[in-house]
């Protein structure tokens, strides 16, 4: 049996110094796309409360409608209970980021609907007051309210209104998500 030349070749393998030219490099690629990570993943968290703030407006809205009472959304702490207007919640922030709950009255006393916790990353400043939808149109009561909702600590890779959303609420109690703080002109 003869053996082939070719099989008792040594194979090449990277050397040490390819090898940590490699690490190098992806440890620069790693440094560069980090920020980038970073601000995609606030205004991922920014867009997705702004969603939850105005699907729960909605679902308040509707609720009031089909159960022919008031429904009220508030500001929550951690053990659920609505929060004073001002009130500070247990982080120290007085805006919507410590939570909020839909509660409607059912034979003098609230039951709560549902709940959403506490999300300190983002910023979700507006009205200090509950807002309460009334049957039987499902309108809010008082005037116009907005939410602007924002990254807690920008940074420089979050500034600007691109990273900032706002929910305008009708007084008809319909809620609309705007790119931008409330402030700028849409």
């Amino acid at each position: 049996m003869k053996w082939n030349a070719v099989c008792l070749r040594p194979r090449r393998a990277f050397t040490l110094v390819e090898t940590l030219v490699v690490v190098a490099l992806l440890a620069v690629i790693a440094v560069i796309a980090t920020p980038s990570f970073v601000a995609w993943h606030v205004r991922d968290q920014i867009d997705a409360r702004a969603r939850a703030l105005a699907s729960t407006l909605a679902y308040a809205r509707s609720e009031a409608l089909r159960r022919g009472a008031r429904v009220t959304v508030c500001r929550i702490d951690a053990a659920r209970r609505c929060l004073a207007a001002g009130q500070a919640c247990g982080d120290g922030f007085s805006d919507w980021s410590c939570g909020w709950a839909v509660l409607t009255e059912r034979g003098g006393a609230l039951s709560l609907l549902r709940a959403h916790p506490q999300l300190a990353a983002v910023s979700i400043t507006g009205t200090q007051t509950n807002l309460t939808f009334t049957p039987p149109a499902g309108q809010l009561i008082g005037a116009f309210r907005s939410f602007d909702i924002a990254p807690r600590v920008p940074s420089k890779a979050t500034q600007g209104d691109k990273w900032r959303r706002c929910i305008r609420i009708a007084a008809g109690g319909r809620a609309r998500i705007v790119e931008g703080a409330c402030g700028a002109s849409s």
